[in-house]
């Protein structure tokens, strides 16, 4: 099945983002927040790894994948710290020549499956209508591309937006200052999560985001609110009760890909300063990359920005 450059395009963004297409945010945890001894202390999106025999300081950054161009954040202190690195580690390699060919390998459903199988008629054409005007793709040519991409490529809408991104930002500045960009997983370690939840629980997801759309946006613009308090305990708190309406799916999606990433981490920061760039809601949690650190023995600074 040939799938338009659009599409893979939109997916070298869109597929990074676990921690902001949260789908259907839990009103409830936004409006009473938990208690979080992290957000007690310091809210802030940087945070400096060292000790353990660390020869210099490491950073770890908690990306929103797609974002407004107005709300990017890019403080000074985010730009020292980047600077004081010698290498940049995403989730994944943003800048492999091979990677929209390997992305475009293993976007499809298996056993051939589509949307118009896994739909109702009702819900097959209220997303191909909204598919076909938001994004100009026919859903009889993309049908076949696994649900959860395809709700990813309607962020932008959802956001009102021709929106910026921060890994795309952070691989240019790491060309301009001829730093190594690496990543976390592959693509296809990545793609391969979408193949472990049922076709048509993404189906439904894709389905609602189109049948409600206005409470989609509203959704989106609270997890934006706590992405610009850089509160990443309750990003974390808020994706984990409404993963994309996912929650038995957090331990796959979430916390089993922070324990593997721990290797990595402490593999490319050993060998040189390095700029680390995931998913805010990654970071934290008991779970997260930030106590699985601790926990490792290395010293975890938050750096206020």
């Amino acid at each position: 099945m040939f799938l338009p450059k659009k599409l893979t395009l939109l997916a070298a963004l869109l597929l990074t983002s676990f921690a902001t297409q949260a789908q259907k945010v839990v009103k409830k945890a936004a409006a009473k927040p938990e208690a979080s001894v992290a957000a007690a202390a310091t809210n802030t999106l940087l945070w400096e790894i060292s000790g353990k025999g660390l020869t210099q300081p490491s950073y770890l950054y908690g990306t929103i994948h797609l974002v407004c161009p107005a709300d990017m954040q890019m403080s000074d202190q985010l730009k020292q710290a980047f600077g004081k690195t010698q290498q940049v580690v995403m989730e994944l390699d943003m800048d492999s020549p091979t990677m929209m060919q390997e992305m475009q390998s293993d976007m499809l459903m298996s056993g051939g499956q589509n949307l118009q199988q896994l739909l109702s008629a009702a819900d097959y054409t209220a997303v191909g209508n909204y598919l076909q005007a938001n994004t100009k793709l026919p859903i009889d040519k993309v049908g076949a591309v696994k649900p959860f991409i395809l709700s990813s490529m309607l962020y932008p809408v959802l956001l009102g937006c021709t929106p910026a991104s921060y890994e795309v930002t952070f691989v240019k500045m790491a060309q301009e200052a001829k730093k190594e960009v690496l990543g976390l997983e592959t693509v296809q370690e990545q793609l391969g999560l979408f193949d472990k939840i049922p076709y048509a629980e993404q189906s439904k997801m894709l389905a609602d985001m189109v049948n409600q759309e206005v409470a989609a946006k509203q959704e989106l613009q609270q997890m934006m609110t706590l992405y610009k308090a850089q509160d990443v305990e309750q990003l974390h708190n808020l994706t984990s009760k409404s993963l994309f309406g996912f929650q038995k799916y957090e331990d796959l999606l979430l916390d089993s890909r922070n324990q593997r990433w721990i290797a990595g981490i402490t593999r490319y920061a050993t060998a040189k300063p390095t700029f680390f760039a995931v998913g805010a809601a990654h970071l934290g949690g008991p779970k997260g990359v930030l106590a699985l650190l601790r926990q490792q023995g290395y010293q975890i600074r938050p750096v206020v920005q």
